[in-house]
């Protein structure tokens, strides 16, 4: 009997409240999910073999956020830089729910968010500069929704003192994998 009247209850439902929400996502027009780099979004450093790009910031996009985002923040890592240690190359937050994504360029000027601290120091876009000899590296792209307004945290966090102050904040998160290395390129 209460087989019977749950199939009942199911079925009473209406087909759009059964449908999943969209999934947020995170995309690229400059790569695809774990495709190459080129070489102009690299850092550019002189006194560096390893940064001999333009850092030019590539173009990001996202859409389907979920319900009650009020800011987004950006996250760009490589796990295996700074021989294992890792190496933050991007810190962006307080961007505006309005927002839905960054063109080419713009993450390297700091305009649209409030810029945290990457490992080299600054708080734009810095490009992958891997050492030549350590083979491919993965940079993570990471897109987290929260429910804080925007302006609600100070400039300069660094990549962890931004995770902690947005632990119980985040409403999910979108990612993208770009590869890149100073050895080969396809």
């Amino acid at each position: 009997m209460m087989r019977l009247l749950s199939a009942f209850l199911l079925a009473a439902l209406p087909a759009a409240s059964m449908a999943a929400a969209p999934i947020f996502n995170l995309q690229s027009q400059d790569f695809t999910d774990n495709a190459f780099l080129a070489k102009k979004f690299a850092g550019n450093n002189k006194s560096s073999a390893a940064c001999t790009g333009d850092n030019v910031s590539p173009a990001l996009s996202w859409s389907n956020a979920p319900q009650g985002t009020q800011s987004f923040a950006l996250l760009v890592t490589d796990p295996v830089g700074g021989k294992g240690l890792g190496v933050t190359h991007l810190v962006a937050y307080n961007i505006p729910a309005a927002t839905t994504g960054f063109a080419q360029g713009e993450l390297t000027q700091g305009k649209g968010y409030t810029g945290g601290k990457n490992s080299p120091g600054t708080q734009a876009w810095y490009g992958p500069c891997p050492p030549v000899g350590s083979g491919m590296h993965h940079y993570n792209f990471v897109a987290i929704a929260t429910d804080l307004p925007p302006e609600q945290l100070k400039a300069g966090l660094t990549h962890d003192e931004l995770v902690k102050q947005l632990k119980g904040h985040a409403l999910g998160a979108a990612s993208l994998v770009a590869r890149f290395s100073n050895d080969t390129q396809e």
